[in-house]
Parts: structure tokens; C-alpha cells; sequence
């Protein structure tokens, strides 16, 4: 549920959330049906999906040495970190061996989590983090804490409501990656800094639109326009 005004941290008690907030504030009883939709709607794939995921694990460990589960510490309502769930697609350690954003030819990406990216499948553990009230079906996808460091006072309207497990965002920059590489190739600068200075801004346009009409009519429209992205 949305907090009082003067609960949130201070960083966020700024002008330029007030716009937003207010604006979800006039939506409470839809946030209430949200989270109870995500509850329900999690504890029934979680049910039907735990035979795809057992088969997925063990698909896993056979292709590569490691844990199961990527276990990253991400950010979610209110600067709240928590500790999301994917399945693992890169080699174990990899971000002791690389930036925190992958780009296309990352060598540190396995053969079986490729398979699982380009599917999504490695996303389907995050029903436990929605379970947990972590995240969201629907929302501004979860940053760890560097990239929330760089937020502008603005971007931090999209830490108001839970991060999601898909958004606008993820369909719009579905092939990420590709769009990193063209812009690796155009200014030559490092993957984090074109992250940082480019995508992200354009991301946070997706993300505070969200907010801005956010509707539970809206989030099932999202989820089935990410279920025929992924399809395509």
C-alpha cells in the first residue's frame, strides 16, 4: 500500500515525486486490487509452472558449474533492497567479472542461459519475490543500487510502487543489448556509461508514464502484450 507523504525517505519527499504521488494516492482502492491480483495470479503459476522450473534447474546445473539461482541485490518501494530471484544464465561470479549490464557476445552469458533469455524463462522465479511482496507483476523493473544512485530527483517517482517483472519499458527495450552494442559502436564508451547516460533516461519516460496512468485494466494489458512479445 502507498505510505503517508512524510513516511517515505527523505530523498523522496521532493517536488517533483509530489506530482506522482498524488496522483496515486486518488488510486488506492486499484493498488489494493493489484497486490491481491499478484498474490493470486502468482500462487497459481507458481503451482502450475513448479514441474517447467524443476526441469529448468536441473538443465542448469548440467550445463554449467554454479548455483540454480541468480540471487542480486536489486531495489524495490522506497529505496527498499531486497535480494531478487532468476535463474542463473551466466557463469557463476559473473559480476566480479564484468559490468552489472550484459551486452550481446557477453562471454560470460552460459548456453543454456541463452536459450533462457531470449525466452524470458530465467524471469519465472520472480513469482516468489511477488509472493514475498518484493516485487510486482507489473512495474518499473528493479535497478541495483548503483543505478539508483543516479536517478534524478524525478526518477525516483518509480520507486513509490513495487519494481515488476515486466513494464512498458521491457517490451519497448526487449533487445537491450542490441541497442547497448549500436551505441558502443557510435561513441565508443564503456557498456555501465552508456547504460547510465543513455538507456536509462529513456527507460525512466516509459517508467514515469506508468505512474502517471497507472489503471489494474492497464497492468493486465501490459502482461499480455509481454506474453505476445515474448512469443514473436
Amino acid at each position: 500500500m502507498l505510505k503517508d507523504w512524510n513516511s517515505l525517505p527523505e530523498y523522496m519527499r521532493k517536488e517533483e515525486v509530489k506530482k506522482y504521488y498524488r496522483e496515486l494516492s486518488g488510486k488506492r482502492p486499484a493498488l489494493a486490487a493489484k497486490r491481491f491480483l499478484d498474490v493470486v495470479l502468482a500462487l497459481i503459476l507458481t503451482v502450475l509452472l513448479s514441474p517447467v522450473m524443476l526441469i529448468l534447474a536441473i538443465c542448469i546445473k548440467l550445463d554449467s558449474k554454479g548455483p540454480v539461482f541468480y540471487r542480486q541485490e536489486r531495489i524495490t518501494q522506497y529505496g527498499r533492497p531486497y535480494r531478487i530471484f532468476k535463474f542463473r544464465t551466466m557463469v557463476a561470479d559473473a559480476d566480479k567479472k564484468g559490468p552489472l549490464v550484459t551486452r550481446g557476445g557477453d562471454s560470460r552469458i552460459t548456453r543454456m542461459g541463452r536459450k533462457l533469455r531470449s525466452c524470458r524463462l530465467d524471469e519465472i522465479p520472480q513469482l516468489f519475490n511477488v509472493l514475498k511482496g518484493d516485487m510486482s507483476f507489473v512495474g518499473t523493473r528493479p535497478e541495483v543500487q548503483k543505478y539508483v544512485d543516479s536517478y534524478t530527483p524525478e526518477m525516483m517517482a518509480t520507486l513509490l510502487l513495487p519494481a515488476g517483472i515486466t513494464s512498458r519499458t521491457s517490451i519497448a527495450y526487449k533487445d537491450e543489448e542490441a541497442e547497448i552494442d549500436r551505441y558502443k559502436k557510435e561513441t565508443g564508451k564503456e557498456t555501465e556509461e552508456i547504460y547510465i547516460q543513455y538507456i536509462l533516461p529513456e527507460k525512466m519516460k516509459y517508467n514515469l508514464e506508468y505512474i502517471r496512468s497507472f489503471s489494474v485494466l492497464g497492468d493486465l494489458k501490459i502482461m499480455v502484450d509481454t506474453a505476445l512479445a515474448v512469443i514473436r
